[in-house]
C-alpha cells in the first residue's frame, strides 16, 4: 500500500467490530436496562455508551487505516455512517420493526437520539486519528 492510501480493509473491519460490539452491547442493553427504564429511555442510553464504543474501536484501529488527510477521515466516517444505517434499517426489518419504530430512534421529536450517535460517528476517524497522531 502506498503512502497516503486508505486501507479500506482495515476501515471496513474496524467497522464489522464496531456492528458486533454493538449489537452485543445492544442484546444486553435490552435483557438488563429495559426491564429497569424502559424501551427509549434504555435507547437513549444505548447512544452514549454506544459512542464510547465505538471511539475506543477507532482509537485502537485508526493507525492501520492509512488515512492521511482530513478527507479521507471524513469519508471513512461517511462510510461507516452510511453502513450502520443501512445495517439498523435492514436489521430493524429482518426482526419484525415496523419503519415507524426503526425509524423513532433517528427521530428528535420521538425522543430517538440516534442522529447523535450517528454524527459522533462520522467525526470519529478523524478525531481518533488526531489523538493518535494520525495527521496530514
Amino acid at each position: 500500500m502506498k503512502e497516503g492510501s486508505v486501507n479500506w480493509k482495515k476501515v471496513l473491519t474496524a467497522w464489522l467490530l464496531i456492528v458486533a460490539a454493538e449489537s452485543i452491547h445492544g442484546t444486553l442493553r435490552r435483557i438488563f436496562l429495559v426491564p429497569l427504564i424502559g424501551d427509549m429511555p434504555s435507547r437513549q442510553a444505548g447512544v452514549l455508551v454506544g459512542s464510547l464504543i465505538i471511539f475506543v474501536i477507532a482509537l485502537l484501529t485508526v493507525r492501520g487505516f492509512g488515512m492521511i488527510t482530513s478527507r479521507q477521515k471524513f469519508i471513512t466516517g461517511a462510510l461507516w455512517v452510511l453502513l450502520t444505517v443501512i445495517f439498523e434499517v435492514c436489521l430493524g426489518l429482518l426482526a419484525g420493526y415496523t419503519q415507524e419504530r426503526i425509524f423513532s430512534d433517528y427521530d428528535l421529536g420521538q425522543g430517538g437520539f440516534m442522529i447523535f450517535g450517528l454524527l459522533f460517528m462520522f467525526f470519529t476517524p478523524f478525531l481518533a486519528a488526531e489523538i493518535r497522531g494520525v495527521a496530514e
